[in-house]
């Protein structure tokens, strides 16, 4: 089916959201949680499914929404539809600091995008969602780096999140090695896989991990410079950075 087509405005620098504008009966599905703000004439309700496909039958829906389950997400999509007799907005804000990038499902080649498995916040009604499972060997070994994506498919704007900065590049026949916690999302025709770093001593002691993602081919990537794993250790109290400022000569003296 056609998605609807949305306006949208993306507020924010370093903790990003989007601001999506409907028409009178225009809807945009969202992960639940994600909603910050409705105007009057929005109303909301959880389905199971992305609505993608019409007359779909409650095995399907069961399907759709377990499959859900598997990426760690809700087992309901909230659908947001303006009800009112004139434009209205709602806005939707990620679960956690980071950049929104906005894509147009149109111009990707077969107009499909894989997603990191909890990058997507929300799409144009019309937007279907379904899950895929890398089945490199390499991938399978690190489970849920890389081994379970999300794919993206129709003709209308798609919203990703990711954490950090974000770059986008265009590969040319070409092959790219990145931090596996760092790939947003591609292009369907880039091969993706996710193998050892390097030498066993690099392993060990580069503190760059003992897998690194493999991105070969002609297309689109997005990449994130602070993924929430990342995010998570550098505030733990245990994680690497709890002892920076103490080591400092006026944290020392403080801390003394």
């Amino acid at each position: 089916m056609n998605s609807h087509v949305i306006d949208y405005q993306i507020k924010g620098e370093s903790i990003q959201i989007v601001e999506v504008e409907l028409d009178p009966l225009e809807t945009v599905i969202a992960e639940a949680g994600a909603m910050l703000f409705m105007e009057e004439g929005i109303q909301f309700e959880a389905k199971m499914g992305d609505g993608s496909t019409a007359n779909q039958s409650l095995f399907d829906k069961l399907l759709s929404a377990g499959s859900r389950v598997l990426t760690g997400e809700s087992l309901f999509m909230t659908h947001f539809t303006n009800r009112g007799n004139k434009k209205a907005k709602v806005g939707f804000s990620a679960p956690y600091p980071g950049t929104v990038i906005p894509i147009d499902l149109a111009t990707s080649r077969g107009n499909e995008l894989i997603v990191q498995k909890d990058g997507f916040l929300c799409a144009a009604f019309g937007t279907k969602l379904s899950i895929v499972f890398n089945r490199k060997i390499g991938a399978g070994l690190v489970g849920g780096e890389g081994f379970i994506l999300q794919k993206l498919q129709g003709d209308g704007k798609a919203f990703v999140h990711a954490g950090g900065t974000v770059i986008e590049r265009s590969l040319q026949n070409e092959t790219l090695r990145v931090d596996t916690g760092c790939v947003v999302a591609f292009e369907s025709q880039i091969d993706f896989d996710v193998e050892t770093s390097g030498s066993l001593k690099s392993m060990i002691f580069g503190g760059e991990g003992i897998y690194l993602a493999t991105l070969r081919g002609t297309g689109k990537i997005w990449l994130q410079s602070m993924p929430i794993r990342k995010l998570v250790q550098a505030l733990s109290p245990y994680g690497s950075n709890r002892r920076k400022e103490a080591s400092s000569l006026l944290g020392g003296l403080l801390e003394s």
